[in-house]
């Protein structure tokens, strides 16, 4: 939508990235039963299909933010705007169906944390970080969510998660490698000394006057 050119190496990030939370999916699918296992794969497939819909909405978003950041507009002020309103628009939802989550004080708790860790903490700092990296990298970056959701619940909830999952955590991680990994030629330079640079600049210079 901007026209600018995807580069081989966010192409290669993507598809591993991409590959792996597929295979995520099919160790969900497949390990979804409830008996006789339709229901719960049923699901599981509603799930999937919901959360490519939530997918795209979130890219969506990050690029408009994104759009936004980069019009000089700070990122705090658009992620303050773009969430603001979204809670003006939530609030109809909280009314009809928040009862449980005042229901107890370990249910208000949990979601006084999932309001002020995972969405104002973890939203600023996006903001700011799409204010340094392209909407793209940002966007295929937050393919961690899952593989960390899939060890938090091997962790925390004990589930058992197949090898197939585990390939695909390690698919998403190479994702990650290869795109915050920096460049032979980006490195090399980042290597040389101040010395080593202004050396090369007095030997130019020398050179020049020579001629």
């Amino acid at each position: 939508m901007d026209g600018r050119r995807l580069t081989r190496r966010w192409m290669l990030a993507a598809t591993l990235g991409l590959l792996g939370t597929v295979l995520l999916c099919v160790a969900e699918a497949a390990h979804a039963t409830d008996g006789t296992g339709r229901s719960s794969i049923s699901d599981t497939l509603l799930g999937i299909g919901l959360g490519l819909l939530a997918a795209a909405t979130y890219a969506l978003y990050s690029w408009a933010a994104h759009r936004l950041i980069t019009r000089q507009i700070p990122s705090r002020a658009a992620m303050g705007a773009i969430f603001g309103l979204g809670a003006l628009l939530l609030l109809p939802v909280l009314l009809a169906t928040g009862a449980p989550l005042v229901a107890s004080w370990s249910n208000a708790a949990v979601g006084t944390y999932m309001a002020l860790v995972p969405m104002f903490a973890g939203y600023v700092l996006f903001g700011w970080g799409l204010a340094h990296v392209p909407a793209s990298t940002a966007t295929a970056l937050s393919l961690l969510e899952p593989a960390v959701a899939a060890v938090l619940a091997v962790l925390v909830v004990s589930e058992r998660l197949p090898a197939t999952g585990w390939m695909g955590i390690a698919l998403v991680i190479a994702c990650l490698a290869a795109l915050i990994t920096p460049t032979h030629r980006r490195s090399r330079e980042q290597l040389r000394s101040p010395a080593d640079h202004e050396s090369e600049v007095s030997v130019t210079s020398v050179a020049s006057h020579a001629d």
